[in-house]
């Protein structure tokens, strides 16, 4: 772990080093994030010991730890290298979706995730058009994000998924998914949201065949496989997309591949058998009697698929 962080650190102009929830930090951090799996205060005094230097000052003191199965950094999509040509196996993301929020209390939803021990939070944005249903959009975002500083996955089920990047990023979304389907142009519209430091991901709908994104997939943090038909929660769960998970992970093995569609705890198993790693449930989430068991079931699964 601390020889991924030496790496992070030497190919940024300052000490800069990813949390995992994506936001950038330099010289501090808030108590809200992660960053040392499975830590100690043991190690957390041998990295400041390493990475100390006259000129950076890291208040390790107000780091927040969380205890994880893993020693590796916590966030996947952290940019690190490795001395071996082995990949670094894929870690789990679960991804509570927000549609099965209470909207009336949408930041004390949040937090209870988060408390929960969610990953990410994830946004579903539908306009009516490109999907029948209608959800929220940019303002929404802005107020929960006064609220958290958690990372807020937006899928956008919208026509035209231009138009609306802007908004996004002023709102405060961490990652922009846009259905492959909405656009004419993906490659710019991937630059456009790289150039407004986003993440960027690619959605596939069940019946748009996984080829589609092949030749943007390196230039993507993220695809996301649906697993149901885009524009309405609570549907159940269509195994038969799987084999689109398992062909990106034969030729993307370090890919984050997300699913989203009915997932649940008696299903994720196949998921993770395809190679899924980001995981988006809703109702099988909030309406469980005890959500965190049902994240840390989910992780578990995701990170142990062969049992």
């Amino acid at each position: 772990m601390l020889k991924s962080i030496r790496k992070i650190s030497v190919r940024t102009s300052s000490l800069s080093i990813y949390t995992h929830n994506s936001i950038l930090i330099n010289n501090s951090f808030n108590s809200s994030y992660s960053l040392f799996p499975s830590s100690s205060s043991s190690l957390v005094n041998s990295v400041s010991d390493k990475l100390s230097t006259p000129s950076v000052n890291l208040l390790f003191s107000s780091i927040s730890l969380r205890s994880y199965s893993t020693t590796k950094l916590s966030n996947p999509m952290a940019t690190t290298t490795s001395s071996s040509s082995t990949p670094t196996p894929i870690q789990a993301i679960i991804c509570p979706s927000m549609l099965s929020s209470d909207f009336a209390n949408l930041a004390t939803e949040a937090e209870k995730m988060i408390n929960y021990g969610a990953d990410w939070l994830h946004m579903d944005v539908m306009d009516g058009h490109f999907v029948p249903n209608l959800t929220l959009g940019p303002p929404i975002i802005s107020s929960l994000r006064k609220h958290t500083k958690a990372f807020l996955d937006c899928h956008l089920m919208v026509s035209s998924p231009e138009t609306w990047i802007e908004p996004f990023a002023k709102a405060g979304a961490s990652q922009i998914t846009f259905h492959i389907e909405a656009t004419t142009n993906p490659q710019a519209l991937i630059e456009k949201i790289k150039n407004l430091k986003m993440k960027v991901g690619i959605a596939v709908k069940p019946n748009t065949p996984i080829e589609a994104v092949i030749p943007y997939v390196e230039m993507v943090d993220m695809i996301l496989i649906m697993t149901v038909e885009p524009g309405f929660g609570g549907q159940s769960f269509r195994p038969e997309m799987l084999p689109k998970v398992e062909y990106l992970r034969s030729k993307y093995p370090s890919l984050l591949i997300q699913v989203d569609g009915g997932l649940d705890t008696k299903n994720i198993g196949a998921a993770a058998q395809a190679g899924a790693n980001v995981i988006v449930a809703g109702t099988s989430i909030f309406s469980a009697t005890n959500p965190a068991e049902v994240i840390t079931f989910m992780r578990d699964t995701i990170n142990n698929p062969s049992k």
